[in-house]
This record gives C-alpha cells, structure tokens and sequence, in this order.
C-alpha cells in the first residue's frame, strides 16, 4: 500500500483517499454520524485535503473529543 502521509501524496491524492474511505457503500442519506455530533467528515479531514495535519492527527483529536474516555472497541 502506498504511503498516504502528505509528504508523499498530491492534494488530489489525498481527496481520493478521503473520498474512497468514506465510501460506506450506504450513501450519506443513510448515515447518521454527522447528525450525531461529528460533523461533516470534509469538514473533518479538510485540513489533510489542504496538506497541513496528518490523518492520524485528526483521528486521535476527532476520538479525545467525540469518545470522551468511553471504552468504546
């Protein structure tokens, strides 16, 4: 698999990368995260799009807000 940190990706790269991970295959008409206080996952991730944080930067944020010390698995 190829390296998706920004060093090593285009930024339209990186919007494919985004674009196929959220591909659920459900559509976003069936989900309910960004209703439930995530936010929009472009929104979300736009910063990675834009080259300036790493997907696992945004992840650990996006988890120490949204999961509030839950053991969620």
């Amino acid at each position: 698999m190829k390296s998706i940190l920004i060093k090593d990706t285009t930024k339209e790269e990186r919007e494919e990368i985004i674009r196929a991970s959220l591909d659920c295959g459900g559509g976003c008409e069936n989900c309910s995260s960004c209703w439930l206080g995530g936010g929009s996952p472009w929104d979300i991730y736009q910063d990675y799009i834009d080259g300036r944080r790493e997907i696992a930067d945004i992840n650990a944020d996006y988890m120490s807000t949204y999961r509030q010390d839950r053991q969620i698995k």
